[in-house]
């Protein structure tokens, strides 16, 4: 074996010492500049596509999972999915009408608007990429229903509003494709399974990056603490319920822990709301800012709630989730190449 080489600035073996860092590192580095050079994400060409294009690395990526998943556990994947976004949907239904009934809607200075529109929705590009890392194959596939709630549909079903005659099902469509590709290509071809196994890691580099993008620190502080509380509330008490009833059905825990952020979308999901229904119209206007605040505080601390229920049921399930789970391997491959210790085959 060749004497290790260490570059000037070890980044990978750094992001690899933080709980989803390969993930959070460069999410938060798109979110700096977004927040401080905004205009450099604008100047076109290469460099604006390579910092937004969150739908084709998001793409591109869903085809890399979908290569990594066997036709044979499809059904698993359903389940887990349709247990944690229920969970999800059910736990801030229940939130909000606390805060609706016996806090007179100003539950910590969140009203049910904000909380039902915040706690039922999630960030896809995070529960693919957390779920592929820690997770086993019906985590990864479980995509396929989260999906969809991340959007206002949920949101206006819980709240009872009027237009859910609308939902455009081709953006569900639209969502699998890359998946359903991914799961064909990695299935009658093991040498392409791989090759898109080892572009993983690259991929969702980028897509953190864009995702960052979308984001600002300034809607955190323009959310103020209420936002903060919205992002906990999702995190702490979704989490932990989400987490609680996929296991209880068999599950991991991971897809319950990934699914505990707040969708980037889900910041227009306010005005959405008071859109199908004007008499929400000033909730939905404070709630704006206060849901992207709780976007921003999921996406830095989800990762590691995720790696700490990782961490925990490890030590208690008798065989590892998913047969070692696919993915957890995952880090330890980057941080090989990173250290050039030569190629190998990669597991799941």
């Amino acid at each position: 074996m060749e004497p290790e080489k260490k570059g000037l600035v070890p980044m990978v073996n750094f992001m690899n010492k933080i709980p989803g860092g390969i993930m959070l590192i460069p999410l938060l580095v798109g979110c700096a500049i977004n927040s401080f050079f905004p205009g450099f994400l604008q100047i076109g060409g290469a460099t604006t596509g390579v910092f937004t294009s969150t739908n084709a690395f998001l793409g591109a990526f869903f085809v890399c999972v979908g290569a990594n998943l066997s036709i044979s556990g499809a059904g698993k994947a359903l389940k887990v999915g349709a247990v944690v976004t229920l969970t999800k949907l059910l736990a801030s239904i229940a939130v909000g009408l606390i805060a609706s009934h016996f806090f007179n809607d100003n539950l910590l200075g969140l009203s049910a608007v904000a909380i039902i529109s915040g706690m039922s929705n999630s960030n896809g590009g995070m529960f693919t990429v957390l779920t592929k890392m820690y997770g086993d194959e019906a985590d990864q596939g479980a995509i396929a229903v989260v999906s969809l709630n991340d959007g206002p549909f949920f949101t206006l079903i819980a709240l009872g509003a009027a237009g859910m005659a609308d939902i455009p099902l081709m953006s569900l469509v639209a969502a699998l494709v890359p998946l359903v590709l991914g799961i064909i290509l990695g299935n009658i071809d093991p040498k392409m399974k791989k090759l898109l196994n080892d572009a993983e890691p690259m991929i969702l580099m980028f897509l953190a990056v864009a995702l960052g993008s979308t984001m600002s620190f300034s809607q955190i502080i323009e959310g103020g603490l209420g936002g903060i509380v919205l992002g906990l509330m999702t995190l702490v008490i979704g989490g932990i319920v989400t987490v609680f009833f996929d296991r209880i059905t068999g599950g991991t825990g991971i897809a319950g822990a990934a699914i505990s952020t707040v969708a980037g979308n889900a910041v227009a999901t306010p005005l959405a709301v008071a859109a199908a229904d004007p008499t929400v119209y000033d909730a939905a206007v404070i709630a704006t800012p206060q849901v992207a605040a709780a976007m921003i505080v999921t996406a830095i601390l989800c990762p590691f709630f995720t790696a700490y229920v990782n961490k925990h049921f490890r030590r208690k399930d008798p065989v590892p989730a998913g047969a070692a789970g696919s993915a957890a391997p995952k880090l330890v491959e980057v941080e090989e190449l990173a250290n050039e210790e030569g190629a190998h085959e990669p597991k799941g």
